[in-house]
């Protein structure tokens, strides 16, 4: 079961990755658009802005939780190498957990955030307010999922869990 669950998680994992990469493919896209439109037309598209936002704000948080599955987050590596084998699993453990922790927040707040403003139009876009915190909230709850899954894999695998480890 533990192993399916891997490759499942290894699935969302490109999928996410994949998303992210999409996202910055997409805001390029806009900003070209706009400084063309800008420059040669001239005629600024209004809408332009909020998508390259939104574009930016999805590649943060799905490249933040690709980061998080592949322990490339903040966790004071140097000091989880310098311990003993109890030591640097109760530092790992506790890096995960926090970083579980920061991802339901970030998930449980943007769906509120999200919810809120849902009613309310970007101004120069034709999409809700809203949408512009699903980054953040779908972000979020991978960072928490792949944190889990971290702290999990650790476990199976006793004290082999070390920084940089992908999986």
């Amino acid at each position: 079961m533990l192993s399916s669950l891997k490759r499942s998680f290894d699935i969302i994992d490109r999928v996410t990755i994949t998303l992210a990469a999409l996202a910055l493919v997409g805001m390029a896209i806009v900003q070209g658009w706009q400084v063309f439109a800008r420059y040669i037309l001239n005629d600024s598209p209004s809408w332009t802005e909020p998508l390259a936002l939104l574009c930016m704000s999805t590649t943060m948080m799905m490249g933040a939780a690709t980061g998080v599955r592949a322990s490339r987050h903040f966790g004071f590596y140097i000091l989880v190498e310098a311990a003993g084998p109890i030591a640097r699993k109760v530092l790992l453990s506790a890096a995960h957990l926090t970083a579980a922790a920061i991802g339901t927040m970030l998930a449980l707040w943007g769906a509120q955030m999200a919810a809120e403003a849902w009613d309310y139009a970007i101004a120069g876009a034709l999409l809700p307010q809203g949408v512009v915190y699903l980054p953040l909230c779908i972000g979020g709850a991978l960072i928490t999922l792949f944190s889990i899954e971290r702290v999990l894999d650790m476990e199976q695998l006793g004290d082999s869990g070390t920084a940089g480890d992908s999986g």
